[in-house]
């Protein structure tokens, strides 16, 4: 048997990572030898998340048990930034990788004994220098297809005049794409949520030269998406071959987590009745100042119903300060933990709906289990994503903030109770679970792009 070994270079940021870690999972179960590629910042930060799991993990089952770092190679470089500097600043971020990674990775491919490199289509500048060495290359896309459809539009939009040659904004409004596609408002192109223009012009350089590299220098571009959701974009961008949605449906622990797993909710999970718990999430970069937070714990209190909320250390501007009392007032009917494994959180049969960013990974987590969603989008496609959530798949409904800007407890409280009391929705997100299910399962679309991936992967 041929020798087949993958390296794979994600974004540095923890939505890019978790799903190039499934796929390379996958990819170990299909006889390559696979080594991940972080920044030295993300790669201490998984290290010492693993290592504060173990210290305080409590009895698994077997079929729980976390999977050996061992078996995939967790390599590290230098991403150009200085000890302090903040990795949130994606247009910092981003320029300093392209400036100290080429070199690193250049010599990697030179005294490695790679046969392929899958690469975030963010970072597809590299697909040159794997294809120069020789290697079998593919693209991965970790967001919604449709954003990447957009990109491929990019052109059009400048002779249209909805964007100027570097990207800045000449109108505003929803922007039909192509016919049937989903119409996009022009502040949700990936490169126009940042505030200054420094980061708005590094992005869309980023999105202009990334796609052009992908089409240029690799075999297959894939998304973690499915036929089953985006089918417009896949009829009008059949390059794009969609292999997802990437959860293993194990109970096994993620590798490449920048934040410890607290699995200790299970025990609180466990005794709760059924579809009665609202877990609420935000993913890893959303920050909300102290009034907002304040208005959110004082919405689930006011809800009355049983939750568990995943609650990021750096998650509030002001710091994290609940309402006076509200722990006490709360007692046993609220569970916070900082990071939660939320694949299984959002698997547990207590869970009734999901209040969240809309971030793709979870978004695609709380379709694989059937999960109702309650839409909080921050920012960038999280936008478009509460779009295909609540007005195309029509599983979940919008929190609308009042007048400053503010989602007051009572919009909070009041949408909880209804969506956990829709029964339409439940139903469409149980349908739309099972059809998920097909194209990942045996002879299922997802599935099929998945076989040829590997093909092109392996092929000599």
């Amino acid at each position: 048997m041929a020798h087949h070994h993958a390296l794979v270079i994600p974004y540095p940021a923890q939505g890019h990572v978790i799903p190039l870690m499934e796929l390379s999972f996958f990819l170990l179960r299909k006889g390559f030898k696979v080594s991940f590629l972080n920044t030295e910042f993300n790669h201490h930060r998984i290290l010492s998340a693993m290592a504060d799991e173990a210290k305080n993990r409590v009895q698994l089952t077997e079929e729980e048990e976390p999977e050996s770092a061992e078996e995939i190679r967790l390599i590290a470089m230098p991403d150009g930034l200085a000890p302090g500097e903040d990795r949130n600043d994606l247009g910092r971020l981003t320029e300093a990788l392209a400036a100290v990674m080429p070199e690193y990775l250049e010599d990697l491919l030179r005294n490695g004994d790679f046969t392929c490199v899958v690469a975030d289509l963010n970072m597809a500048w590299s697909l040159e220098m794997a294809k120069k060495a020789g290697l079998r290359t593919a693209a991965f896309w970790p967001a919604a297809a449709t954003l990447l459809a957009a990109m491929t539009c990019i052109p059009k939009l400048i002779e249209d005049e909805v964007i100027g040659e570097d990207g800045r904004l000449k109108r505003k409004g929803r922007i039909e794409i192509r016919p049937g596609m989903y119409p996009i408002d022009t502040a949700h192109l990936c490169w126009n949520c940042f505030a200054d223009a420094f980061t708005r012009r590094t992005i869309f350089n980023l999105a202009v030269d990334s796609f052009r590299s992908a089409k240029s220098f690799t075999e297959i571009i894939v998304s973690n998406s499915s036929g089953e959701l985006e089918k417009p974009v896949f009829a009008f961008a059949p390059f794009i071959s969609p292999i997802g949605p990437l959860l293993r449906s194990e109970g096994k622990k993620r590798l490449g987590h920048f934040w410890p797993q607290d699995n200790s909710c299970f025990s609180w999970l466990d005794r709760q009745p059924p579809n009665s718990v609202v877990y609420v999430a935000f993913g890893s970069f959303a920050v909300f100042n102290s009034c907002q937070y304040r208005e959110l714990a004082l919405g689930l209190e006011l809800a009355g119903l049983p939750f568990l909320w995943a609650v990021r250390s750096d998650s509030s501007s002001g710091g994290i300060s609940y309402p006076a009392g509200f722990l006490e007032r709360i007692g046993d009917r609220g569970r916070t933990v900082e990071w939660a494994p939320q694949q299984r959180v959002l698997g547990h049969p207590a869970i009734a709906c999901f209040v969240s960013h809309c971030g793709w990974n979870s978004t695609m987590e709380g379709v694989r289990n059937g999960v109702p969603f309650l839409c909080w989008p921050y920012f960038a496609d999280q936008f478009i994503n509460e779009r295909y959530i609540c007005d195309d798949w029509k599983i979940g409904m919008k929190l609308v903030a009042d007048d400053n800007g503010i989602i007051s407890r009572e919009e909070i409280s009041s949408k909880v109770k209804k969506l956990v009391g829709d029964e339409k929705i439940t139903a469409n997100s149980v349908e739309l679970m099972e059809k998920v299910e097909r194209s990942i399962g045996k002879g299922g679309s997802s599935y099929e792009n998945l076989s040829k991936f590997v093909e092109a992967m392996k092929r000599v």
